[in-house]
């Protein structure tokens, strides 16, 4: 079944386009903007897409942090945007999204409002089945439960921002898994490397499909987004065992720039074209359309958005997390 068959609920949205797309750098698409008196928190800020996204949102008068595992990087990266930005307000704090104290020590710290939350950190396709302290897969437990123990963590500060956004940084990696329930954790199923880093991707749609739901009194809202191919360290994994086939993709592969990379980011968390919206998945600036095409590497898939899934996902973090 193409795009063109599927059938949208009665009374869903128009898919919402704007004038930026594939090439758009991360600057056009909030040129003009006023983020002064805003204050932002980036995840994975030291390095890629993160770094740019914080650069771009600093750029535009947004009191930034920068939430990494590696303090140095982090600072280093502080450092060029303020190079760049003269007096730009950039802050670095150690965050471990796999480490549920890590986790609970930046919430824990964190005072006032906070206006946008980029859950951008990740990691992908590791080669070989890992296991965070719990015992959980460790893309699964880095990319998303990470992630939804943060948001949890910070909702006090969003709803107290009065128009919070929420910015979940998803794959198109999304369409090799959805979520599986019955086997989060592979420990029945055989280990297979982008199944698992897809279902984590998924995930992060879910989050914030769910947040989007749960926390639509609170005026914050929650998008999702596929950034693009950008090469980063994000890759590592896939250059360190590069086979023929695969350097033959990513020779031929669409890259794009870190600023193009960075792009759908920033438009999510900061451009006045998504007031309001919430609950969807973006790809090159513009909302992606519904697809179950099985070749198709553009579009979303109908599992990512379900919101009986979204709804039972954030129900069984809540009690993995609280176990």
């Amino acid at each position: 079944m193409g795009t063109e068959e599927l059938q949208k609920p009665a009374g869903e949205h128009e898919r919402l386009t704007t004038p930026f797309g594939f090439h758009t750098p991360a600057g056009e698409v909030i040129a003009g903007v006023d983020l002064a008196g805003q204050r932002a928190v980036v995840t994975g800020g030291a390095s890629g897409i993160g770094a740019e996204t914080a650069k771009v949102l600093a750029g535009a008068g947004a009191e930034v942090t920068l939430a990494v595992r590696n303090v140095d990087a982090g600072r280093r990266v502080a450092g060029d945007i303020a190079k760049e930005h003269p007096g730009a307000r950039i802050s670095v704090a150690h965050l471990d999204l796999a480490d549920r104290a890590s986790v609970a020590g930046f919430t824990g710290a964190w005072q006032g409002p906070l206006h946008i939350l980029v859950n951008n950190a990740g990691i992908m396709a590791l080669p070989t089945l890992r296991r965070s302290a719990e015992g959980w897969e460790l893309q699964f437990a880095t990319n998303y439960l990470g992630h939804f123990n943060l948001t949890l963590g910070l909702h006090r500060a969003l709803a107290s921002a009065e128009g919070a956004r929420i910015v979940s940084v998803s794959s198109n990696a999304h369409r090799t898994s959805p979520i599986v329930f019955d086997d989060l954790h592979f420990e029945r199923r055989p280990y297979e490397a982008w199944s698992a880093y897809g279902q984590s991707k998924t995930g992060n749609v879910l989050l914030a499909v769910e947040a989007g739901t749960r926390w639509a009194g609170d005026g914050i809202t929650a998008n999702a987004l596929m950034p693009g191919g950008i090469r980063t360290n994000l890759q590592r994994h896939q250059m360190e065992n590069l086979t023929p086939e695969v350097e033959e993709i990513f020779d031929n592969y669409p890259w794009k720039t870190v600023q193009e990379g960075a792009a759908t980011s920033v438009l999510l968390a900061a451009s006045p074209l998504l007031h309001g919206v919430t609950g969807r998945y973006f790809e090159d600036c513009n909302e992606a359309e519904l697809t179950t095409d099985p070749d198709s590497e553009v579009g979303v898939r109908p599992h990512a958005l379900d919101p009986h899934d979204a709804a039972r996902l954030w129900d069984v973090a809540t009690r993995l997390l609280g176990s």
